[in-house]
């Protein structure tokens, strides 16, 4: 799998800590930055996962801000993301299993390390359960192509 992560100023401790987590899963990664905690906009980070996730250039990322809003909201923008803005252990597998999440979004001030931890190994290890679900992402890709003409 090939994974990429990001982060803003306020998710970069909680990306930081993510990474430690990859590492031990062994979970290869490209970190787009940034490499300090120095004020950033977060538009520019989540475009970069997002749009490596939209291009085929990764199979999934994930991304780190205050509240995981803004990147949520911007990761969204892109063809053929489905970024989750996930907050604890049952929205980490609900998002994997029912709507074959691509993109991980997590609040690196609203969610303790530990939890992050649990989210993220969760989110790695869960698979798509098809189905009706499968339906319904392409059903969310059709609005995806008639929206973006």
């Amino acid at each position: 799998m090939v994974l990429v992560i990001a982060s803003d100023h306020a998710g970069f401790e909680g990306k930081e800590f993510i990474k430690k987590v990859l590492d031990e899963n062994k979970v290869p990664y490209k970190d787009l930055g940034p490499a300090t905690n120095e004020r950033v906009d977060y538009p520019e980070y989540g475009a970069s996962v997002a749009g490596a996730v939209s291009r085929g250039e990764a199979e999934r990322g994930i991304l780190v801000c205050g509240s995981g809003i803004g990147m949520s909201i911007v990761a969204n923008k892109f063809p053929r993301v489905r970024a989750t803005l996930v907050y604890d252990k049952y929205t980490a597998e609900m998002s994997r299993q029912h709507n074959d999440s691509n993109v991980l979004v997590v609040g690196g001030r609203t969610t303790k390390l530990e939890s992050i931890k649990e989210i993220v190994n969760l989110w790695l290890k869960t698979d798509f359960d098809g189905g009706r679900h499968a339906n319904r992402i392409l059903q969310i890709d059709e609005l995806e192509k008639k929206l973006m003409k």
